[in-house]
């Protein structure tokens, strides 16, 4: 019979404890069948799982330990493992692996037994928690601070639907943010990140700026929210909007383009994107003279947006070239991905508008970024409660991870 034991280890934090256990256990010929450690608050918590060889005997390998790590002011736990029931824990690394990540302004105690309710009642296995985001002074939680966990679960749901509706209804009810995806290489490995514009880089929508401008604010801005709530098509409300333009003194574009301001979190975003290596994209159905200037400030790579047609100075009402509309996001996204040589598994694709949805649809990550109902129900993941910068959360980049 081979003797396997699992040894955790626990107390106050200091060096050289995980070398003090295995120096023991080398002594003996010991294999490490799995190993974990965490640290929380300065207090360690370290598991090995150790297979005996059948010529040594236990005993002396337990005082040793015992003596050793009790003399570092420290606790140890010592349990057996019977052979069926570690060859039922092997058969299970075949079983599909996912990432649960909560995001809010501050996480509480409600907030993760909400969440870890909903993965169990989906017979979903938590094996690892972490923390993303960093360390907050208990002086500095208020409307902007971060806080983000990530649960790694084991498992697959019978409903795939029914837990992404539910942890959709749990996300509402609590305010916080929680994500459902699949734990696979691509992951950490994402290349390209495309970002809608209007209500995701910036905090405005430009058509109804100069709407307002125009003194059609009113009936632009209900045809914008219609559009953004998918109750009419892209291209006919884009049309007619456009229409209620026409004539507008070309001169206000600077005007409007001056005042607009970035959504929270873009400039953060971008600047650790960059220093990443990510290249970065503007995707739009806005216009291309404000577009480029986002462009400008953030350093974003590239820039597909409306060409507003200008004629004797004043706005004509029409576009130059093919509207960007839904598919042609898409469209855009697949041509970046193939310029890019990579899968389109590698792409993130940010909005908030119904026409972004088939753009997020087919990007690895799709996220819809405070966005209308309709949209946060159909998109695969959703951010409404934290500023752009979470976008790097769900992307598995921790704070500490992130370049200065």
């Amino acid at each position: 019979m081979k003797e396997i034991l699992l040894i955790n280890v626990s107390g106050q934090d200091r060096p050289g404890v995980t070398s003090a256990v295995t120096s023991i256990l080398s002594g003996y010929r010991v294999n490490i069948l799995d190993i974990g450690q965490a640290v929380i608050h300065d207090t360690l918590s370290l598991g090995l799982l150790a297979e005996v060889p059948e010529c040594s005997d236990t005993a002396p390998i337990l005082r040793e330990i015992l003596f050793r790590i009790h003399g570092m002011g420290m606790q140890v736990r010592f349990q057996p493992i019977d052979e069926q029931s570690y060859e039922q824990w092997v058969s299970q690394q075949g079983k599909p692996r996912h990432i649960v990540t909560l995001l809010a302004r501050r996480i509480t105690a409600e907030h993760i037994a909400g969440v870890t309710s909903v993965t169990a009642s989906h017979r979903l296995n938590i094996d690892n928690i972490s923390r993303l985001s960093g360390r907050i002074p208990l002086d500095r939680i208020d409307t902007h601070s971060k806080a983000c966990v990530e649960f790694s679960v084991r498992g697959e749901p019978e409903d795939v639907g029914e837990l992404r509706k539910t942890l959709l209804e749990l996300s509402q009810a609590m305010d916080v943010d929680v994500a459902y995806q699949e734990d696979t290489i691509f992951r950490r490995h994402r290349r390209l990140v495309v970002f809608d514009m209007d209500s995701t880089l910036i905090d405005a929508e430009v058509i109804d700026e100069l709407a307002r401008e125009a003194a059609v604010g009113a009936e632009v801005a209900a045809i914008t929210e219609s559009a953004m709530r998918g109750e009419i098509d892209f291209g006919e409300s884009f049309a007619r909007r456009m229409a209620l333009l026409k004539g507008l003194d070309a001169a206000v574009l600077e005007r409007v383009a001056d005042r607009l301001q970035l959504t929270e979190g873009a400039e953060e975003l971008i600047r650790i994107l960059k220093k990443l290596g990510y290249k970065t994209a503007i995707l739009s159905g806005g216009f291309n003279y404000f577009a480029r200037r986002i462009q400008q400030k953030l350093g974003i790579d590239s820039v597909f947006a409306n060409e507003l047609e200008i004629v004797d100075g004043r706005v004509s009402g029409r576009v130059i070239g093919d509207v960007v509309d839904a598919q042609r996001k898409a469209d855009l996204l697949r041509s970046l991905a193939r310029e890019q040589n990579i899968s389109l598994e590698q792409v993130v694709a940010v909005g908030d508008g119904a026409n972004d949805l088939l753009m997020l649809s087919i990007a690895g990550l799709g996220i819809a970024f405070r966005a209308k109902p309709i949209v946060k129900a159909n998109a695969k993941q959703h951010i409404s409660n934290l500023g752009l910068d979470g976008v790097l959360y769900l992307m598995g980049i921790r704070d500490r991870e992130a370049p200065v």
